[in-house]
């Protein structure tokens, strides 16, 4: 019989899964009450997957303090959900100050498309281009083909500057590092 002593309980990962994917739905949302709520639970979530993370506990982790028969406790996971609580909180309280000024301003917390948004909408609808290419008549170049010369300058000088064998271009002198 084998017995697994660091796996972890089906219903913490469960409750993980749950967390995630309701505060990633959440996440979605135009509110930013629900935005802050989204926020909360995938802390939570990710506080709980941590500590799964940790595995069983144990002794403190202190060498020479504690029974050799027992294991000592990982205190990187403590340490890690630590911080995921003080990121927790700042996004947090960020959130809640920008649905609160929102709330201020416009009697609601809900998100509004803006005007490029809406245009980009639009375009979409009619399945039109989002942007001209206003010197393509000029130049007789599309905007591809203009990226492309670009990206071939920028091999070009990497190339020099690294020299033929991908080692650093030497100065006057010949040294390394020397003009």
């Amino acid at each position: 019989m084998v017995v697994l002593d660091n796996v972890p309980s089906a219903v913490l990962v469960l409750a993980v899964g749950v967390l995630f994917a309701t505060g990633v739905y959440l996440l979605l949302e135009r509110s930013l009450t629900r935005v802050l709520l989204g926020f909360v639970l995938v802390g939570n979530g990710a506080n709980l997957a941590l500590l799964i993370a940790g595995g069983r506990a144990g002794a403190a982790p202190i060498v020479g303090n504690a029974d050799p028969a027992i294991p000592l406790s990982d205190p990187l996971a403590q340490a890690m959900v630590l911080t995921s609580i003080v990121i927790t909180l700042a996004l947090t309280a960020f959130v809640l100050a920008m649905a609160y000024r929102s709330h201020q301003l416009n009697g609601h917390d809900e998100v509004q498309d803006d005007d490029e948004d809406r245009r980009i909408a639009r375009l979409a609808l009619r399945n039109e281009a989002a942007w001209t290419d206003v010197d393509a008549a000029e130049t007789g170049e599309t905007l591809d083909e203009e990226a492309a010369e670009v990206h071939d300058d920028i091999e070009e000088s990497l190339q020099v500057s690294t020299g033929p064998a991908g080692g650093v271009a030497t100065g006057s002198t010949g040294e390394e590092g020397e003009p």
